[in-house]
């Protein structure tokens, strides 16, 4: 697989690679996602490639610890989440935000209401 778009964080220590551009970008209010200021593009996690130098990247997670929120250890920028546990078709959050807006092209944005229904508002 060769992926089409390549997005980096800020100091350019961690890559992710997708392979296509997103259909939808996902505008999320929940506790951590307005506080992170990000626009989620989701994928199959075996469409997605994350390059980087080993120790580069740290997580967090909270609560249930079901999700992983990934960044880069020197520059903070939040990459994507994880499942904590993969299942056998798992899906990542990309941050769309590390891409370069021309390369994403027009995208629709969707808003969702994770702060308390976990209903797209539209």
């Amino acid at each position: 697989m060769i992926p089409m778009l390549s997005g980096t964080c800020h100091c350019k220590a961690v890559r992710v690679e997708i392979p296509r551009r997103p259909r939808m970008l996902t505008n999320c209010n929940c506790s951590i996602c307005r506080r992170y200021g990000v626009l989620w593009a989701y994928y199959q996690a075996a469409s997605v490639r994350v390059v980087h130098e080993p120790g580069a990247t740290e997580s967090y997670a909270w609560g249930r610890r079901a999700l992983r929120f990934v960044r880069c250890r020197t520059c903070g920028c939040l990459m994507l989440w994880e499942r904590a546990q993969p299942r056998k078709v798992s899906y990542v959050g990309i941050n769309a935000r590390n891409f370069e807006p021309g390369d994403l092209g027009p995208v629709w944005i969707r808003a969702l209401d994770g702060a308390d229904t976990w209903k797209y508002l539209d």
